[in-house]
């Protein structure tokens, strides 16, 4: 059976990957009759997404099954079964009612009783094509009946309901299709909560009206159409460089820049890290790969294996920010704010720079205090195999090139993916079988499922919040919280996020606080002097940056557990380091909502809102600022400077960064007062304590 299965999984999914590639070539094909009108409706392209992640999620679970704990299995049981007990309440013939149950039976149950996961998955996966077939056949009167939905209509919406949430449950645990859960309730039972958080409370024929027979809202939203529009092609692109050999090849070149230096195992991981990531856009992969490789590098050099695991965690989510291919926060950003992707590309390097150049300075300053051995280093690779091999690099130029010039992002993709193809089977020191074509295909829609499926929750939460108008209690809340500060209300939308980040991933978590924080920062940015525009994109920058920061926040980090299963260390522990690493980076993720001169970090933003002269010297200053800022908060984190800094002295060094990281001229110069007081300290101690040495001598 298992054989029958996983043939069917492989053959679907290379289906599944070739019909996205369908997509972007069906506008285009010079014959009739290999265009299909039908694959140009928005619903029934969002409905075959959803079919296929639900199909394949709950085939690939039947293979793999993962075990989920009681302590989130049960709230998710008892939280779905509400949605049964109001689907009874329903005016609807007694069979209907019984299917809903059984329903709830094949997706839920299995929550509460293991051992029937496995007959469950299949079960579910024969289920997924129920709501998909129905609404293919009805699509052309389905979404004239969204208000008032007929019976059937309100069984196939609560099966694909409940297959949503089962199959998120079965590939990413509960936590986010308990949020899901949560929401919908808040819309079914707002009336009987007290307060200004409650609602009028709406019926779930109508939740399930909304949410299947709605082509914009609910399951088959603008945020599951960026699933559909751009994620599956960049995972398809990660998985055609990989089958393709391509990511050894990558660190191999990685391996070239580096030299033998003590900090050569960091620089290395920066590398490789910066290099995926600009393919994959996947913080948990690139940390994976970039810890697989570099792990007997800090072996040799004597890192301490959790000071290695965290600088390994922080570089790998590197990738979500990343150009040109950045993680799945950039696209929703995309479809939510109406903007060329090209702009996002802009603001996203200076926060990635910042983001590296703070991994470079803490490395750097660790070796040099632990006074860790050079790298004994013998790749058998010269500067000739980078010659020999820098056509890799030519996709991403085409990428970048493709999109500045305006090209849609599934078309550049793809375009890079045949590129890589063509350079494999080009190269006759590369040239892997044919067989790497179909599984690099199924790889490209099997790494999605995980995050297709977060995607989707997040339309689902977004639609319920819409509708309640909790978006807008909540901004009333944060502002009455924050006053007029607007440093007050970004502190409290970074916890907020970083909480959030704890259960849910990044894609969620940007969701979520966009919803609920962004008009109240965005309203404060305002008043604050930051023209509207810039203050909207300076806004949603800032909530993205957060959102990848969960990444590597302890006690739940992504990237952490990623590195510590690959380096033996504990995943709690490996998160603290990560964030140690980190600190500079939660303060850069602030600068570019504080002031107008913050701005100049995102470069797009300044420019709008200032002349060109003043707009250039604003980023002029907020680099170099941020730059010498982070040196002077490493500096004290690691407690060296030329020599072992004193404690008083690294505290003289944190306020000095502070002083700095925040964006206006006079807080500029007494940073710099403070930071050449530091600096200069250090730098005659050390001298004072060579000429000791040498006088001892």
């Amino acid at each position: 059976m298992d054989a029958v299965i996983r043939k069917i999984l492989y053959g679907t999914a290379v289906l599944g990957t070739l019909y996205h590639l369908y997509l972007v070539l069906h506008p285009y094909l010079p014959l009739p009759w290999l265009r299909f009108s039908i694959f140009d409706l928005t619903q029934v392209q969002r409905a075959t997404h959803v079919f296929l992640v639900a199909f394949l999620g709950y085939l690939m679970n039947w293979l793999w099954v993962k075990k989920r704990g009681a302590a989130g299995s049960l709230p998710l049981a008892a939280l779905s079964s509400l949605l049964v007990v109001e689907f009874f309440k329903l005016d609807l013939p007694g069979g209907l009612k019984a299917a809903g149950a059984l329903l709830w039976a094949a997706t839920m149950l299995p929550c509460l009783v293991p051992r029937l996961m496995r007959p469950s998955n299949l079960a579910c996966a024969l289920l997924s094509f129920l709501p998909f077939v129905y609404l293919v056949s009805e699509y052309e009167t389905l979404i004239y009946r969204a208000i008032l939905p007929e019976p059937w209509d309100l069984l196939m919406g609560l099966c694909e309901v409940l297959l949503v949430l089962g199959v998120i449950f079965r590939l990413s645990g509960p936590i986010m299709p308990i949020f899901v859960m949560v929401f919908i309730l808040y819309n079914l039972y707002g009336d009987t909560i007290p307060g200004y958080l409650s609602n009028p409370g709406f019926s779930l024929d109508m939740l399930l009206g909304k949410m299947y027979c709605e082509t914009e809202a609910g399951i088959f939203g603008t945020i599951t159409g960026v699933s559909l529009k751009y994620l599956i092609y960049f995972t398809t692109l990660g998985a055609v460089i990989s089958k393709m050999d391509f990511g050894r090849i990558i660190a191999n070149i990685a391996l070239l820049f580096v030299g033998r230096s003590p900090a050569s195992p960091g620089r290395t991981s920066s590398i490789m890290a910066v290099l995926m990531g600009m393919f994959s856009g996947s913080g948990a992969a690139d940390t994976q790969f970039v810890a697989t490789l570099t792990r007997s590098l800090y072996d040799r050099v004597g890192y301490e294996r959790l000071v290695a695991a965290g600088i390994i965690a922080t570089v790998g989510s590197i990738a979500y920010i990343t150009p040109p291919v950045m993680g799945s926060i950039s696209f929703i950003m995309v479809e939510l704010l109406a903007i060329p992707y090209s702009w996002i590309i802009t603001m996203a390097i200076g926060p990635m720079l910042l983001y590296l150049l703070g991994i470079a300075v803490y490395n750097e300053l660790y070796v040099r205090r632990r006074r860790l051995q050079p790298l004994e280093l013998d790749t058998g690779h010269d500067f000739g195999y980078f010659r020999r091999y820098a056509y890799v690099f030519a996709p991403i130029a085409l990428i970048i090139a493709l999109i500045y010039r305006g090209y849609s992002i599934n078309i550049t993709v793809s375009l890079a993916a045949l590129l890589f193809l063509i350079f494999a089977y080009a190269d006759p020191t590369v040239r892997p079988p044919l067989k790497s074509i179909p599984d690099a295909l199924a790889e490209g829609i099997l790494h999605l499922l995980p995050i297709a499926s977060a995607v989707i929750a997040a339309n689902m939460i977004m639609s319920m919040m819409v509708l309640s108008g909790l978006a807008s209690k909540f901004s009333l809340v944060m502002m009455k919280i924050s006053g007029s500060s607007l440093l007050l209300a970004t502190a409290f939308t970074g916890v907020f996020s970083l909480i959030l980040g704890m259960g849910v991933p990044p894609i969620a978590t940007y969701v979520l606080t966009s919803a609920l924080t962004a008009p109240t920062i965005q309203q404060l940015a305002v008043v604050n002097g930051i023209p509207e525009e810039a203050a909207l994109l300076a806004t949603h920058m800032f909530l993205f940056y957060y959102a990848v920061l969960a990444e590597v926040t302890p006690p739940v980090a992504l990237s952490a557990y990623a590195a510590a299963a690959v380096m033996n260390t504990d995943p709690v522990k490996t998160g603290v380091f990560a964030a140690r690493v980190a600190v500079p980076k939660y303060l850069v993720g602030i600068i570019f909502i504080l002031t107008l001169n913050g701005t100049g970090l995102l470069i797009v933003p300044a420019l709008q809102a200032m002349p060109p002269g003043e707009a250039i010297l604003a980023i002029g200053q907020r680099y170099l600022g941020s730059a010498l800022a982070i040196l002077l908060l490493n500096t004290a984190v690691v407690g060296w400077f030329s020599r072992d800094l004193s404690l008083m002295e690294r505290l003289l060094a944190g306020g000095g960064s502070l002083l700095l990281f925040y964006p206006s001229t006079s807080t500029d110069a007494a940073g710099l007062l403070l930071a050449a007081g530091v600096i200069l300290k250090a730098w005659m101690g050390a001298r004072r304590r060579v000429g000791s040495r040498a006088e001892a001598g």
